[in-house]
């Protein structure tokens, strides 16, 4: 396959996730959306190595990986306590935490 289509891809992913984040309020939506955009990098990370027959874009979708499922635990974390106070994933209800 040619690096275009890849890259076409990813560039949708991406924009998806993008969207995702800016027009949803829930907020495991919101994670899933960063999740698909750390995704779509990962794809140009891997096409790109494919294609220059190098191995460091492979270790940095690695790390990536590891990354997002820290990202994940301590997301998902904060979801779960914004829930138990507020009994909401709202995002917009966050600022009367405040005080």
């Amino acid at each position: 396959m040619v690096l275009n289509q890849f890259l076409i891809l990813a560039a949708f992913l991406f924009c998806t996730g993008v969207y995702g984040v800016l027009a949803r309020r829930n907020g495991v939506l919101v994670l899933m959306s960063v999740e698909l955009m750390l995704n779509a990098v990962n794809i140009n990370l891997i096409a790109f190595s494919a294609f220059g027959r190098e191995v460091s874009g492979q270790v940095f979708a690695l790390f990536v990986i590891t990354i997002a499922a820290a990202e994940v635990g301590v997301g998902l974390a904060i979801v779960l306590l914004i829930y138990r106070n507020l009994h909401s994933s709202d995002l917009g209800e966050v600022d009367q935490l405040r005080g």
